[in-house]
């Protein structure tokens, strides 16, 4: 098995200072003053906006990145990163129209491409992974805001770092090699 990497740079096209990393780090303050570009040796990483695993998230898996909107970024900020666990088994997680587990509930276990079509509402007010790592989106196919659930309870959108309900889109988090 290879080591997990990702290798941070200061400038587009993998230009610039750079930083290479192999495990989570909460603060990557000291190491750059802004990210425009990334390569993924290995891995399925979670990148977060802010210090200590806060702001946006954005997920990455083996690949290059030339610049910080070919990962879906807001900005060329990236202060924190953790490594997305292998899971191998099953997927399964329940999403409830309300707080705290109430309300209309539906159990998903494969990406959910367009969570209106199935769920007939883009408000997801709880959440229970039960199996598996997830990746969720606010809008629908994949894109928007993103936002990485490990297994356990989010009682409400708060919990997992949204400001809003709105869920458009969510797949499973599946180990790249």
């Amino acid at each position: 098995m290879s080591v997990s990497q990702i290798t941070f740079f200061e400038d587009k096209n993998f230009q610039g200072r750079s930083y290479e990393c192999h495990a989570e780090c909460p603060d990557l303050s000291s190491f750059f003053r802004r990210c425009n570009s990334i390569r993924v040796e290995d891995g399925n990483w979670i990148l977060y906006e802010q210090p200590n695993y806060r702001g946006h998230q954005y997920f990455l898996h083996r690949g290059e990145y030339p610049n910080f909107q070919q990962w879906m970024g807001y900005n060329d900020s990236i202060r924190s990163c953790r490594l997305s666990p292998q899971h191998q088994g099953s997927f399964r997680v329940r999403i409830y129209e309300r707080e705290d587990f109430r309300g209309q509930m539906m159990e998903f276990s494969e990406d959910c491409p367009q969570v209106y079509e199935r769920f007939r509402s883009n408000d997801i007010h709880s959440v229970q992974v039960q199996d598996g790592f997830w990746m969720f989106y606010e809008e629908p196919s994949y894109r928007g805001r993103q936002y990485y659930l490990r297994p356990g309870e989010y009682r409400r959108y708060t919990d997992w770092g949204a400001s809003t309900p709105r869920i458009g889109s969510f797949r499973r988090v599946h180990y790249s090699y």
